[in-house]
């Protein structure tokens, strides 16, 4: 899989046990459809998170942040394609 959207764990979705999803609140998610079509669907991301992807957000920037899941940062780190999901 190269290409990736951009997925948010919802509040509604983290638990009090789980600080690696509180503290790394995005997510690359795989998208196996035209990202496009994955804006604001809840979808499971690369590490097991349940995120809702945002379109707005890009991948590049997100996973080189202080707030993207590491998981996620090492297992999409060999990608050659990142998107957004718009």
């Amino acid at each position: 899989m190269d290409t990736y959207a951009v997925g948010f764990a919802r509040p509604d979705r983290w638990s009090s046990g789980n600080h690696v999803v509180q503290d790394h609140p995005w997510h690359a998610v795989e998208a196996h459809r035209p990202p496009a079509e994955l804006d604001g669907e809840i979808e499971l991301a690369i590490c097991g998170a349940i995120v809702q992807v945002w379109g707005s957000q890009k991948w590049e920037r997100v996973g080189a942040g202080r707030t993207a899941c590491p998981e996620c940062v090492q297992r999409t780190a060999g990608a050659r394609s990142l998107t957004s999901a718009r």
